[in-house]
């Protein structure tokens, strides 16, 4: 508890308890604000050459809440790795991590208290994000019940769950920053590019959570693909954060 206590006053020192939220409610109503009012806006700019005819399709609130999850899925991830990449890297490659070892602090509380602070961080910067756009979804598109937009909540937040987990993987493997950020992201990558060409067999694979959820808004109940879905997804969770403290106790250990 004392050392999650202490990463999270450090975030808030660093003022990630500021930006990332504000970040998060950004992307999260760029495109369904920018969607909305884009006649406008070309308008502004000085319209469009006489004769041409632009007409906007009539977005389904379902349709707009996967644009904000799509800002998520890419820019989001982006800032996650990036403030996740010197977690525990940077304070490897400082000796920091030694001098709070050599106390008696284990190696499991050192992993998870870091990944907690992470995730918690992660989590509430990403609820006010999708906060934020169910409201102006509601305003501006259309009734999105308020039960369906904690769902969403609840199934995409295990995907950034897996995100910071696969990101404080890397960070007890390795010592660059730099290099935890790629491998975090290039894994990412990896599985979205494998999940599409063996869809038939990848179900369950969390980068199926997206196209679930959207299921679920249109079809007003839980597929059950996406419970198998989330299910996988927080064990690969698990075995990624148990696999993390084995590894960065046998490293330290080495040194």
């Amino acid at each position: 508890m004392t050392l999650f206590q202490k990463e999270m006053v450090e975030n808030w020192r660093n003022k990630k308890w500021i930006w990332v939220p504000l970040v998060m409610i950004i992307l999260a109503i760029m495109d369904p604000i920018s969607n909305y009012y884009m006649p406008q806006i070309i308008e502004a700019v000085g319209g469009l050459p006489e004769g041409t005819v632009f007409e906007l399709p009539d977005f389904a609130p379902a349709e707009v809440v996967m644009m904000s999850l799509a800002q998520f899925s890419t820019l989001g991830v982006l800032i996650i790795v990036l403030i996740s990449m010197g977690t525990i890297a940077g304070e490897r490659k400082s000796g920091i991590s030694e001098l709070i070892l050599v106390k008696p602090v284990s190696y499991i509380n050192y992993i998870t208290a870091k990944w907690a602070a992470l995730l918690i961080l992660t989590l509430v910067s990403f609820f006010f994000g999708m906060l934020a756009s169910w409201y102006y979804i509601n305003i501006l598109y259309g009734e999105l019940s308020f039960e369906n937009f904690l769902l969403i909540v609840l199934f995409y937040g295990l995907w950034l769950t897996f995100v910071v987990t696969l990101s404080i993987f890397y960070n007890a493997m390795i010592k660059t920053p730099g290099l935890v950020a790629f491998l975090t992201i290039f894994t990412i990558m990896v599985m979205r590019v494998i999940t599409q060409v063996f869809h038939h067999l990848l179900n369950w694979s969390p980068n199926n959570l997206s196209n679930y959820i959207f299921e679920m808004l249109l079809t007003e109940s839980i597929p059950s693909h996406l419970v198998g879905t989330a299910s996988v997804t927080i064990m690969l969770s698990i075995i990624l954060l148990i696999a993390s403290i084995f590894i960065f106790k046998k490293k330290e250990l080495a040194n």
